[in-house]
């Protein structure tokens, strides 16, 4: 499954595209506060940006940076926000031609209140919840080589489907990725098992690992997520990240950096680490590239301005670990 890699294969892999279904939204980031917001309290923001949100827009750019072509596929609603949307994932050259616009719906918009080491997210999700299956031209998989899920507690109405979509990637030969994001009411139900048994990679950070197998410590969980999926990987924020694939376990620390926003930057570590498992590139080079990818979007405000190229995060991989 991994190996490592060279520039003829990195160069393949930039020209393999990746299918993108998911929840499309603006942000709303209030950045640089000193810490945690509480109600009945004003606290003072150093900025304030509206910039393209949602999870998997976020990754959907990221690995459009990488230079993958992109399709994507939701619903957002005729008003200004989804305008923006649609006009910032086309600037990144991403295809929207399985985005529709609902007449009747509001785009979703996310508050972000952001310190420098994390923030609090406000979701009003809109046209977020009316993606149904029925709504996706599944026919627009074929020639992808890879299909990426997330948000699948804010996507009620497409929730259900999960597994079928993945099920039927799998048929046309596409390798698939799942992140589920938090579940607002820290239930994880059953059903969300289903989905991770269809998955290729999973990606969860260090709480949800732990809310998901009902566990205290970081491997017992990574072991148990591995009995089911054939590649589990654990973002640890600023300590880096964790996987197990083929029955290896191998860990990568987090880069030393300043972060101004991490919103988003899970999204990022996501799509470096495809673009790198695209590339075939051994796990430890797919969490190298996650944690730099991670590691620069937080250098900037919003989940997308800091993004790197892949000249940019060789750079900075060759600069930040010794072997790169």
């Amino acid at each position: 499954m991994f190996r490592n890699i060279n520039s003829n294969q990195t160069k393949e892999a930039a020209r393999q595209p990746i299918a993108v279904i998911g929840e499309l939204n603006a942000d709303l980031i209030a950045s640089g506060l000193a810490y945690p917001p509480t109600l009945g309290r004003e606290i003072l923001a150093e900025d304030f940006r509206t910039v393209l949100g949602s999870a998997s827009a976020i990754f959907a750019c990221g690995v459009a940076r990488l230079c993958h072509p992109v399709t994507f596929f939701s619903r957002v609603g005729n008003d200004e926000l989804g305008r923006f949307c649609l006009k910032a994932l086309h600037a990144r050259g991403i295809s929207t031609r399985n985005v529709r616009v609902l007449p009747n719906a509001r785009t979703g918009v996310t508050i972000s209140l952001s310190t420098r080491r994390d923030r609090a997210l406000v979701t009003m999700l809109g046209a977020i919840a009316e993606l149904r299956y029925a709504d996706l031209d599944l026919k627009a998989l074929r020639g992808h080589s890879h299909l990426h899920l997330t948000s699948f507690f804010l996507q009620t109405a497409l929730r259900p489907a999960f597994p079928r979509i993945l099920r039927h990637a799998k048929k046309l030969g596409l390798t698939t990725s799942f992140d589920p994001n938090s579940d607002p009411s820290s239930s994880w139900g059953r059903d969300i098992w289903e989905v991770i048994k269809e998955t290729t990679i999973l990606f969860v950070n260090q709480q949800e690992a732990l809310q998901l197998t009902r566990g205290k410590k970081i491997r017992p969980a990574l072991l148990q997520l591995a009995k089911f999926v054939p590649c589990v990987v654990i973002k640890r924020g600023s300590r880096g990240a964790i996987a197990a694939a083929a029955g290896r376990i191998v860990s990568a620390p987090g880069f030393e950096i300043s972060p101004l926003d991490t919103t988003g930057a899970g999204d990022s570590f996501a799509a470096g680490f495809v673009h790198a498992y695209l590339s075939g590139a051994d796990l430890l080079q797919c969490l190298l590239a996650g944690n730099g990818c991670g590691a620069l979007s937080a250098l900037q405000v919003g989940g997308t301005a800091g993004q790197p190229s892949p000249a940019e995060l060789a750079h900075f991989l060759r600069r930040h670990v010794p072997s790169a």
